[in-house]
């Protein structure tokens, strides 16, 4: 979800040579928190696994299966705070970056609803309210959340040991891995400057 006074990808109007999307729960952040509150307070890690290999396989879509998992937790939402909703990510980017750079990034996210007859902090009081209508959900990532993303980009950096590789593998979406974000600006400025092609980086992968 983009700032109230910023349309979201308003900065695809300048028509930019390079655009980099990421993902932030489990990717800028050490842990997922969904699915920490998963596997803590709802199906469990075992059942959150299988369905994400369901997943992977194409079993199921994304959004049902996650829908499920977190209609699993009924926790208050003021007794939990998921790293992947725009007010806390966006207060930890104006830590990290300072306000004004803060505002000028757009953040796309789900969010989160009211369930009929029921408040936010009531005990299952709460479902995921997605960004759109789409079944595969368009949202950049380095762990699971992902789908049609992807095969959006020229080049994907996804997460080593994640979900991700996996997808990317199965699809055939051109994809390098990395461990550090120093690892991808490094590969950036080489492909800015001209001395790496997308391909070369992901023929490059072991």
């Amino acid at each position: 979800m983009a700032d109230a006074d910023q349309p979201p990808l308003s900065a695809l109007k300048t028509n930019p040579k390079f655009i980099f999307f990421t993902d932030f729960n489990g990717t800028i952040t050490q842990q997922d928190s969904n699915d920490f509150m998963i596997e803590n307070f709802g199906v469990g890690p075992v059942l959150r696994k299988e369905m994400f290999r369901d997943i992977l396989s194409g079993r199921r879509t994304f959004r049902d299966a996650f829908k499920e998992m977190l209609d699993s937790i009924s926790l208050p939402l003021n007794e939990f705070l998921s790293g992947g909703m725009e007010p806390v990510v966006r207060a930890l980017l104006a830590h990290l970056l300072g306000e004004d750079e803060a505002k000028m990034l757009p953040i796309l996210s789900s969010n989160v609803a009211p369930r009929p007859g029921k408040n936010l902090d009531d005990e299952g009081g709460w479902e995921i309210a997605f960004r759109d209508d789409s079944q595969d959900i368009a949202h950049m990532a380095m762990t699971s959340r992902w789908k049609s993303g992807p095969q959006e980009t020229d080049l994907l950096f996804a997460k080593a040991g994640r979900d991700l590789v996996t997808y990317c593998e199965n699809e055939n979406v051109l994809f390098t891995t990395f461990q550090t974000f120093s690892e991808i600006l490094d590969v950036l400025k080489n492909i800015v400057l001209g001395k790496l092609s997308v391909e070369d980086v992901a023929a490059s992968r072991a």
